[in-house]
């Protein structure tokens, strides 16, 4: 299963199982490939290369919310971008998670919550 699958489960999931989270729960689109003017005219909105997949905005002790970075559960790696953009999120209070597919991902999820 390829990881936008995985992510797709994982939302799925979360929408039934957290209902009334589900609008504080959402995907950030930054990992397609698009054609140099979509790219361009995103960039110039705030697209920024490196941003988590996913956010669950809702605090939790002193961490101002989740990004969620999926992966493959083989072989998926972070980019340069993605390290900065982890390390610049983390400075700012937000707890940052690579799930290597769906169980990772329900299994940080639940873990962010549950502080």
């Amino acid at each position: 299963m390829n990881e936008h699958n995985h992510q797709k489960l994982v939302v799925l999931w979360f929408r039934a199982t957290y209902p009334d989270l589900a609008a504080v729960f959402f995907a950030i689109p930054n990992g397609e490939r698009r054609d140099p003017a979509t790219a361009k005219r995103l960039q110039e909105e705030g697209v920024l290369a490196g941003v988590p997949d996913l956010l669950l905005a809702v605090p939790r002790g002193p961490l101002a919310g989740l990004f969620l970075e999926m992966k493959a559960v083989l072989g998926g790696r972070l980019s340069q971008p993605q390290k900065a953009a982890h390390a610049a999120l983390t400075a700012q209070g937000y707890a940052v998670a690579v799930a290597h597919g769906y169980e990772a991902a329900k299994a940080a999820i639940v873990d962010y919550l549950e502080r």
